[in-house]
């Protein structure tokens, strides 16, 4: 998994948490592909640029009040 050479997909949970996962392994329970796959930096690239808000969805909407 922490080989910079190999290709790796972008994933999310139900708390809309993102981590990375090696291509063409099954993703885990709980976790599902956003659709972007690539190198590790390119992965990690994306997840800085998508995942603004680190809190959990159930804290965001806790907080909202929704």
């Amino acid at each position: 998994m922490d080989s910079p050479d190999g290709r790796y997909t972008v994933v999310m949970n139900h708390e809309e948490q993102y981590s990375i996962w090696p291509a063409g392994r099954v993703v885990p329970a709980g976790w599902r592909e956003v659709g972007r796959e690539g190198s590790k930096q390119e992965c990690l690239g994306y997840i800085e640029e998508n995942w603004t808000d680190m809190r959990p969805l159930s804290l965001c909407r806790a907080m909202d009040g929704s």
